[in-house]
């Protein structure tokens, strides 16, 4: 009989958090806090590396933005230059 058992521990989270795999992280502190739901220091502990993966995200967006800007000014321009 084989059953799947997981093994997750707080030292795992912060491993993860410290290596920037943020979303592993998240995923062993929401496991541990279904298991214990009065663990404050683990829910103080989630919403910190869940600000760390928002800000992540927001970081990613802004070269992406930054380049489509540039994009279509150069688009503009050439259509500019179709007129001439």
């Amino acid at each position: 009989m084989t059953e799947d058992t997981v093994f997750y521990t707080v030292t795992m989270a912060r491993v993860y958090a410290n290596q920037g795999e943020l979303k592993k992280a998240c995923e062993i502190y929401r496991y541990i806090l279904d298991q214990e739901p009065d663990r404050m220091d683990i829910a103080d502990a989630l919403l910190e590396v869940e600000k760390k993966l928002s800000e992540k995200r927001k970081d990613a967006l802004v070269p992406l933005i930054s380049r489509w800007i540039e994009l279509l000014l150069k688009y503009n321009n050439l259509e500019k230059l179709k007129k001439i």
